[in-house]
């Protein structure tokens, strides 16, 4: 039986149904031009400092539009599609029938991967619509892009190389017809890298003699060479992220190549800016780490860099940030790649690598979840702490959960874990048969493993999935059985995987100096002592070198001159830590006409919600679900605040009608903290759905804006319950 408010709220329904289209209240909240827009940014660009210039000179009357298509220009060179994106919508309401700034959102949205094929595809189909409005070498611009987005109406079955071959011959053209268009080449070599190596870095020269601070060049550069020959990427490397200090992927991508090369120290520095960019950004555009991209790969890559200078706290520190970062039903899934998952990844990789062997079995240091990636490793980090700590009956059992697993890997073709899994497989085995003396076997089983473990980093190297260089282990194996020489290989071949690999060097000393070979082992001294320079101290790793007693001079073995990590000043970039955003000013009326802010609220949590009015049958049904867990809002100290721009005097009667619904409706009738909160969107200048929590303390952990209410209650009951989790820990 319905209860008193469902049968009002659904006589509501049928009489907003009868007061107006139902087609278009259906649409409340939704773009008028299509699906397609009703993904991205909603909100009017602002100029942005710090992100290079690419100047694209266009066909327009205005130039406001020039402004604003060469800023997402710029943006997608370092590929920050979602401001590209803002700055192309825009230029779309300043001139909507011009073609290209179609044509640049729908290159925003296939680097995006928003919406599969279809968002991209939507998109360049406004653009050839309006073809004629552009130049022929735009009408060239946006050939290109449609061949490699739509289907050829000639060719039903034509393949993906199918369609790209097509676009490169178009940019091709491009590039001979208007030899001065750097922006074609450019896009040329964004298409050829690392494909034709060679190739895209006589177009990126070609590009630097012409623009020498052209950020996608640089950007292209760094790409094309991150597996191969990684030296002929430094001068980029060193130069992008001067000229884009404000975009954390051009900041970020530096380091990919200076980790390749062992420059441990730049390496950190590009990451550590790059986290800290994307941390100002998300505090000032109030997102979140599930909503960026980049965040959560780049912060578990620098915690991954912190490990190799030996500095166990601060990428524990960096680990516990990913965990306790909000989550989010899809941006933060339990995807091997969502911000969580990082960092669970890098806790895990960090205890082990610094033999945390105790904490590594301690059931509450890392939070494992009950999916299959999480089994499988849980399984594998306890048995390798069971066995470093010789209880070989529990480490067996962990084995045996990790060995019961395997019936499963068949669902999980092509995922990450099938091909670590019996890596992990085979190199417990050989652990435990050493652990059991069974000697030959034990070296046998861990020296296939290690080399398996080998050709798979050579494919995932940023930062390696596997969570310690398995060739590192064997050393140990190898020395722990008397066998130096044997051990100086291994570590030597872990060197060649992982360069200036702070534990294979520690192993290379040991190794070197228990084979009598002083010189080699002076000089593994030396090039351990510069890596592990600023290490935390009393490390085991380090201990066990120094005490061969071999001494040497700090040396740095690295291809290029390196700054110190810790003496270069990084506060300029953003803040180190991410913390909840202080909320905006609330200033909204209640059906009173009294005035209500969030200051009333101080040390309740507050479920804030932007809604479209009593007219729009998607709210009132999110309404009537929040109402349906009143006492867990009421458990978990919080009140519900529903903002609309309905007169206080309508809010009153329908607080008549809904007298035991637990929220409090709310009028911003001039719409200005809708403008405040992110739920106005200024493309088509309406009201948005917004759903945010806010603490006890006033800051925002958790938002979410769009066409579409908030449904999912479950998880915004569960979300509450971790900011109170949290804001308990900070008490005590």
């Amino acid at each position: 039986m319905l209860s008193l408010r469902a049968c009002l709220l659904a006589a509501l329904l049928a009489q907003c149904s009868g007061a107006a289209d139902s087609t278009v209240l259906g649409k409340l909240g939704h773009s008028e031009h299509g699906e397609a827009f009703d993904t991205g940014p909603r909100e009017k660009p602002r100029l942005l400092s710090g992100i290079g210039v690419a100047h694209f000179p266009i066909t327009t009357a205005n130039p406001e539009v020039q402004q604003w298509f060469d800023q997402g220009n710029a943006l997608l060179h370092s590929f920050w599609d979602y401001e590209a994106e803002r700055a192309f919508r825009w230029c779309v309401k300043l001139e909507p029938e011009n073609p290209m700034p179609y044509w640049g959102l729908a290159r925003a949205s296939l680097l995006r991967g928003l919406g599969g094929e279809n968002r991209p595809a939507d998109m360049i189909r406004e653009a050839v619509k309006r073809k004629g409005h552009a130049s022929p070498r735009e009408q060239l611009y946006i050939d290109a892009l449609a061949a490699e987005v739509l289907p050829d109406p000639l060719h039903s079955s034509e393949s993906g190389n199918g369609r790209t071959n097509r676009s490169q011959k178009i940019l091709e053209t491009l590039c001979v017809t208007y030899p001065d268009d750097m922006e074609a080449r450019a896009l040329l070599a964004l298409n050829t890298m690392g494909g034709s190596r060679y190739g895209a870095e006589l177009m990126i020269r070609e590009v630097l003699a012409k623009q020498p601070d052209h950020p996608g060049a640089h950007h292209y550069r760094i790409h094309n060479w991150d597996y191969h020959e990684p030296e002929q990427a430094l001068v980029s490397a060193k130069r992008y992220g001067d000229i884009v200090p404000a975009i954390g992927h051009a900041l970020h991508m530096p380091g990919h190549i200076f980790s390749i090369l062992g420059m441990w120290n730049e390496a950190a520095i590009s990451m550590d800016a790059a986290t800290r960019a994307e941390k100002q950004y998300m505090k000032d555009s109030l997102t979140f780490p599930f909503n960026n991209w980049n965040y959560g790969h780049n912060l578990n890559y620098l915690c991954y860099i912190q490990e190799q200078l030996g500095m166990e706290h601060s990428a524990r520190f960096g680990a516990r940030q990913l965990i306790d970062a909000p989550l989010d039903p899809e941006g933060n899934s339990d995807s091997f790649r969502s911000t969580h998952s990082y960092g669970i990844s890098a806790l895990a990789r960090g205890l082990l690598k610094f033999e945390r062997w105790d904490q590594l079995v301690d059931a509450d240091t890392v939070p494992w979840r009950e999916i299959y990636i999480d089994k499988v490793n849980r399984a594998y980090f306890r048995a390798r702490a069971y066995l470093a700590k010789g209880e070989l009956e529990k480490a067996e059992k962990s084995m045996s959960d990790h060995a019961a697993l395997a019936k499963e890997l068949e669902k999980h073709k092509g995922e990450v874990i099938e091909r670590m899994y019996p890596i992990q497989s085979q190199e417990l085995k050989g652990r435990l048969a050493l652990a059991r003396g069974e000697k030959l076997l034990g070296l046998g089983l861990l020296a296939d493993a290690a080399q398996k473990q080998f050709d798979f980093q050579t494919t995932f190297a940023d930062p390696p999935f596997y969570p310690e260089v398995v060739y590192n282990g064997l050393g140990e194996a190898y020395l722990a059985s008397k066998s130096p020489l044997l051990a100086a290989e291994s570590f030597e071949k872990a060197l060649t995987l992982t360069h200036n690999d702070l534990f294979a060097l520690s192993g290379l000393v040991r190794a070197y100096a228990a084979a009598g070979e002083k010189a080699k082992a002076q000089d593994a001294m030396a090039r351990l002592l510069f890596v592990s320079a600023d290490a935390d101290k009393s490390l085991a790793i380090l201990h066990r070198a120094k005490e061969t007693g071999v001494a040497a001079a700090p040396r740095d073995s690295s291809p290029a001159s390196q700054r110190n990590y810790l003496r270069t000043s990084l506060e300029k970039f953003g803040p180190n830590h991410w913390e909840p955003y202080a909320a905006p000013n609330l200033d909204v009326k209640d059906a009173s006409g009294k005035q209500v802010t969030l200051d009333e609220y101080r040390g309740k949590n507050v479920l804030l919600v932007f809604y479209l009015g009593q007219e729009c049958p998607h709210c009132m049904r999110q309404l009537h679900s929040i109402g349906d867990k009143k006492a867990d809002w009421e458990r978990l100290d919080t009140v519900v605040l529903a903002v609309s721009s309905s007169a206080p005097e309508k809010n009153a009667a329908g607080l008549k009608a809904f007298g035991d619904l637990p929220v409090r409706l709310l009028s911003d009738d001039n719409k200005v903290n809708a403008h405040r909160f992110h739920s106005y969107d200024d493309f088509e200048e309406m009201e948005l759905h917004s759903t945010i929590l806010i603490d006890r303390e006033g800051r925002v952990h958790w938002a979410r804006t769009g066409g579409e209410p908030f449904g999912d209650m479950a998880f915004l009951v569960s979300q509450l319950e971790r900011m109170n989790h949290g804001t308990q820990k900070s008490a005590e």
